[in-house]
């Protein structure tokens, strides 16, 4: 893919259960074991090794999902510019300089390091409920068009945590995050 676009991979999560299950008022499952890898093992079709949606027939072209840092910034704008904790969001890539939202239907690859990792873009990943429970009160209405993207993995590979390389067919919009005095907005990065 001939468009190269320098991002930066912040976040990386693999459940191997869905947390977020019945009422919100009852709160989020605890974690089983460390769900923010500095690295995750993908493969062709399936998903992230080790993630409650990995082979999972009902989340097919959706196994992986992807969201921008930028868009988690609009919320928190938006909601008075209370702090948001990217995890909070269970999605499973959270990225950093280029317009996810733009990778809707798209062919496109990411590279960390270790070899481009090939994905297409699918459906977007909408808010549910549990947001205003588990990110912010309000959090449901305003991530609605900056929830994500939901996508499958068309190759096997390895992504890590930091500067990477996505590539495109076409140019995808390119978002910066507004620096503060902590060189970020108020995002809470682990």
């Amino acid at each position: 893919m001939p468009v190269r676009t320098e991002v930066e991979l912040v976040l990386l999560l693999v459940s191997p259960r869905h947390r977020y299950e019945g009422r919100p008022a009852d709160g989020a499952l605890p974690p089983a074991g460390d769900e923010l890898p500095d690295r995750i093992e993908l493969r062709a079709g399936l998903g992230i090794v080790g993630d409650r949606y990995f082979a999972a027939r009902a989340h097919v072209h959706a196994s992986v999902t992807l969201i921008g840092l930028e868009g988690l910034e609009a919320v928190s704008t938006e909601l008075g510019g209370v702090a948001i904790d990217p995890a909070a969001t269970r999605r499973n890539i959270v990225l950093r300089a280029a317009d996810v939202e733009a990778l809707r239907g798209e062919p496109f690859s990411l590279d960390s390091g270790d070899g481009p990792v090939r994905f297409r873009g699918y459906r977007p990943a909408n808010p549910c409920a549990w947001m205003d429970h588990e990110v912010a009160p309000g959090a449901f209405r305003a991530m609605r068009g900056r929830g994500g993207v939901r996508c499958d993995p068309e190759s096997d590979g390895v992504l890590t945590l930091g500067p990477a390389v996505l590539r495109t067919a076409r140019p995808v919009p390119i978002t910066a995050l507004p620096i503060t005095a902590a060189g970020r907005g108020p995002i809470a990065t682990t």
